[in-house]
């Protein structure tokens, strides 16, 4: 009898580690978008207005473009993780006309903000469930919003030679 109460409450402590993990996943990865969210924030305000339309190279996107793609990315990939529908659509932030430093900034941060709140929707068990990402790639829903997180960093990242072109300093890194 024992034997049996240990083996019941060893699984049960191991079933509320699960939990508390995913959880601590969860809070993690919030805590990492608002992150993201203020460091890209910094970009944002660092650029002059005037820049926002610089092009390094003619083949390449405008700064605001950039951003502009970064935001759509956030859209797409956290909706296809969270089932939350994109108040942008399938249109993209980036195709549309307007550029200037402030409607840039506002798409960009809501777009931080859409991933933030889908997040917190997600149950410890939601976040673990397998998603076919773009009707072609296997992964946990984690997984999703971890490629959505490296792809903003991506382009952030990019964001820094613009800025450096435009005669600007960019922001000091943020890992935490």
């Amino acid at each position: 009898m024992k034997k049996l109460k240990l083996i019941i409450s060893l699984f049960f402590l191991v079933m509320l580690a699960g939990t508390v993990k995913a959880q601590s996943t969860s809070t993690e990865l919030v805590k990492d978008w608002e992150r993201a969210k203020a460091y890209t924030k910094e970009y944002l305000d660092v650029m002059p207005e005037a820049s926002y339309s610089l092009k390094p190279t003619p083949q390449m996107r405008s700064f605001a473009e950039q951003m502009l793609h970064l935001a759509d990315a956030n859209y797409s990939f956290s909706s296809a993780a969270t089932g939350e529908k994109s108040p942008v659509g399938t249109v993209g932030l980036e195709k549309g006309t307007d550029k200037t430093k402030a409607t840039v900034t506002k798409d960009v941060l809501a777009s931080y903000d859409f991933v933030i709140e889908g997040i917190k929707k997600l149950s410890p068990a939601q976040i673990k469930e397998q998603i076919k990402l773009f009707g072609r790639f296997e992964l946990t829903k984690e997984q999703a919003l971890g490629k959505a997180f490296e792809h903003q960093t991506h382009h952030r990242g990019q964001a820094t030679v613009y800025i450096r072109l435009a005669g600007a300093t960019p922001p000091q890194e943020k890992l935490f």
